[in-house]
């Protein structure tokens, strides 16, 4: 589903985030907890690979997302680090690291309580003992606001983009959003829709998710944006 706006991603995101800042501060929460002995670390849902580059400043770092268009998209801005395909729920790399991250609330595509239950596992299945799992939630069930409206707009010399997105719910849990994209260059005008489900997990869920994964859990209320952030050390 972000095949099409993998080009544009970062021009709308960006601006929410200062990366190196973030970076540093998911660094001393995994090194103040992690036991395990090597540098590898592993970013899940890693999109155009935004904190990349500042995680290599401590870590050997490897990247998955399942959108070619996204994995394109790092590999030209982050020539050399490996790269690999697959849902965040089910992949096997067969090997393990010393922290694995999976930032951006893209967790909640997992969109079901089960699917969230196996994601959870397969982070812990790829991570060594004493190992450290971050993961950024998508909102809870009780602060999702169905039927609000947001609009994104970038203006840029070369690009302008208007994105506006309508919040909704498909089921009690699910979450969907709905957003129309405008978009210009100098090639000419397009405009497109994509259609988005994700899962509203709550604490609870999460943190026997991580407990029945084999990973001792610590929650962090305030996180990165205020969504908070779920640290697990692997037992």
């Amino acid at each position: 589903m972000y095949d099409r706006t993998a080009r544009i991603y970062d021009a709308v995101f960006a601006p929410r985030h200062d990366y190196p800042s973030e970076a540093e501060r998911l660094h001393g929460w995994i090194e103040g907890r992690r036991r395990s002995a090597g540098i590898a670390l592993l970013d899940v849902a890693c999109g155009t690979g935004a904190y990349l580059p500042h995680f290599a400043r401590w870590y050997a770092v490897e990247g998955l997302d399942q959108s070619p268009a996204m994995l394109t998209v790092t590999r030209q801005r982050h020539a050399g680090v490996p790269l690999h395909q697959g849902d965040l729920v089910s992949f096997d790399l067969g090997r393990r690291f010393d922290a694995l991250v999976c930032l951006g609330t893209s967790v909640g595509y997992a969109r079901a309580l089960p699917r969230l239950r196996r994601a959870i596992q397969t982070f812990a299945d790829h991570t060594s003992d004493g190992g450290v799992v971050v993961v950024e939630p998508w909102f809870a069930p009780e602060v999702w606001e169905a039927g609000r409206l947001t609009l994104d707009v970038v203006d840029e010399p070369d690009l302008k983009v208007a994105r506006v997105l309508v919040s909704g719910i498909a089921e009690e849990t699910v979450s969907t959003l709905d957003i129309h994209n405008l978009v210009a260059t100098p090639a000419g005008v397009e405009t497109f829709a994509e259609h988005h489900e994700l899962g509203l997990f709550s604490r609870e869920e999460y943190e026997a998710a991580f407990q029945a994964a084999g990973l001792d859990v610590e929650h962090d209320s305030v996180g990165l944006l205020g969504r908070g952030l779920y640290v697990g050390v692997k037992r």
